[in-house]
């Protein structure tokens, strides 16, 4: 495909992106319309959360789909969990065959969201989006309900542009549990192969390096997470009775929490690796920003702050189950649980990082208490291929799009289900893409979305949709 051959018209490149970023100007109004109203239905996929949000979710994105006009099929669907009887959360499928021997693209995102936490400590209702200054607020305004919009402005905005005349093949995937640990993800992939089927998947799902800065996404750490439960009595037994000869709960789980950690932060764990990765500048007053990192507290671990964030592992504690302070008696605690979250380096099976934790547990468990690990979750990382044509492609429609090159990043989350999409579909170029930028807070509070970044990121889409298209005609 050369510059001028993107139409199939013989009309200049420069002239069919200027006469794009028009059309998705102007579309823009109806975009953040169609995400404002996906934003208000609390699609929360958590189990403790009403799952007819999710399903009416999913509905909402299936109707955006279907009004495109472009789709041969769009079916709202649910696969197994496992082996049982259960069913995962419904996602959204739409298809169109390929013509003329153009490729196929799949398009993936996601329309569960995160719970919100505590309504005080938003600044406006999480499901009631709020505009202020050139951010939209709200749950899911960034993650990733922007993301399934994107996908839908940028498809409109191609066909607008090319006056339907489109042979590229469109598969579009918006799964409704990836925020819930994507329980029926290999399962849905098996029973849709072979609409899913794609020379190009694109996953809208990963950040900006700024909001006048792209990035493609590179690489990902991948996760290990499980609850971790520690005893040491069979019943609480009187603090004051017994405290000072028998260990109780805490005391055993505290002290095996902090063997994870060296004392400058870094992580303890034998057999957990680090990738060897070249890293952009990245300043640690920038970490302090973008963190929220309090004056005082220091970074920990050691080597480059993006070495840190991207390459290597992490050990967070995400949540602890004890007695609370109000609650709080003057007795042992016979139990006690924490849910241990861990990032694996690119590079290293979960599988192995996982037992490396269990060896860590056993080796350094105190006084001999009894230890279990329950709800184990485990992902792979992810490395993308720099060389293949379609990072050329997509990094050439961002910095079309932003008027500034785009920066190969790493992230240091995980999104385990792109290991099952490789596994399922290895021939695949995959492109991690989204429209997150460091003040999006994703998870978070006040989680918002740039509307800069909005339009930039629909426009890079539509740009690299047409480039694909005219891959058949080059």
């Amino acid at each position: 495909m050369t510059s001028m051959d993107i139409t199939g018209s013989g009309a200049s490149a420069d002239d069919f992106a200027r006469e794009l970023r028009g059309i998705v100007s102007a579309g823009l109004p109806a975009a953040i319309a169609d995400l404002t109203g996906l934003v208000r239905i609390p699609s929360v996929s958590w189990p403790a959360f009403d799952p007819a949000f999710v399903s009416q979710s999913a509905d909402a994105v299936a109707e955006h789909l279907r009004d495109l006009g472009v789709f041969d099929s769009v079916v709202v669907s649910s696969a197994p969990i496992g082996d049982g009887e259960a069913h995962g959360k419904p996602a959204v499928l739409a298809t169109r065959a390929a013509k003329a021997g153009a490729p196929t693209v799949l398009l993936y995102a996601h329309h569960d969201v995160q719970p919100p936490g505590d309504d005080a400590d938003w600044d406006s209702p999480p499901f009631e989006p709020a505009l202020r200054g050139e951010r939209l607020y709200g749950r899911g305004t960034a993650d990733d309900k922007a993301g399934v919009i994107a996908h839908v402005a940028a498809i409109r905005a191609l066909f607008e542009a090319l006056d339907n005349d489109v042979d590229l093949g469109i598969a579009v995937f918006i799964e409704g549990e990836e925020e819930s640990g994507s329980p029926s993800f290999a399962n849905f992939l098996a029973q849709h192969r072979a609409e899913l089927a794609a020379d190009v998947i694109v996953v809208a799902d990963s950040d900006n390096w700024n909001v006048t800065t792209p990035s493609l996404t590179v690489s990902l750490r991948g996760n290990v997470a499980a609850v971790l439960e520690v005893r040491t009595l069979e019943h609480a037994s009187h603090s004051g009775m017994f405290g000072g000869a028998v260990p109780d709960a805490m005391m055993a789980l505290t002290r095996l929490l902090s063997s994870f950690h060296t004392d400058d932060g870094s992580v303890a764990v034998d057999g957990l690796t680090t990738h060897p990765m070249e890293t952009p500048e990245y300043s640690e007053e920038t970490l302090r920003r973008d963190a929220g990192l309090l004056d005082g507290v220091r970074p920990v671990g050691s080597g480059s702050i993006l070495s840190r964030l991207w390459a290597g592992p992490a050990i967070t504690i995400t949540g602890i189950d004890a007695p609370t302070v109000a609650n709080a008696s003057n007795t042992l605690t016979p139990m006690a649980r924490a849910r241990v979250s861990v990032r694996v380096a690119p590079g290293q099976d979960a599988g192995e990082a996982y037992a490396a934790i269990e060896r860590h547990i056993r080796d350094n468990t105190p006084f001999g208490a009894r230890v279990t690990l329950s709800d184990v979750e485990v992902g792979n990382p992810f490395l993308v291929d720099t060389e293949g044509w379609a990072v050329a492609e997509a990094t050439r429609a961002m910095e079309d799009a932003w008027g500034t090159p785009a920066v190969l990043a790493g992230i240091g989350g995980s999104i385990p289900f792109i290991a099952d999409l490789v596994e399922v579909f290895p021939q695949a170029q995959i492109l991690v893409t989204g429209v997150e930028d460091p003040d999006t807070r994703a998870h978070s509070p006040n989680e918002s979305l740039h509307l800069g970044v909005f339009e930039r990121a629909i426009l890079t889409e539509a740009l690299l949709l047409a480039r694909l298209n005219a891959k058949n005609r080059a």
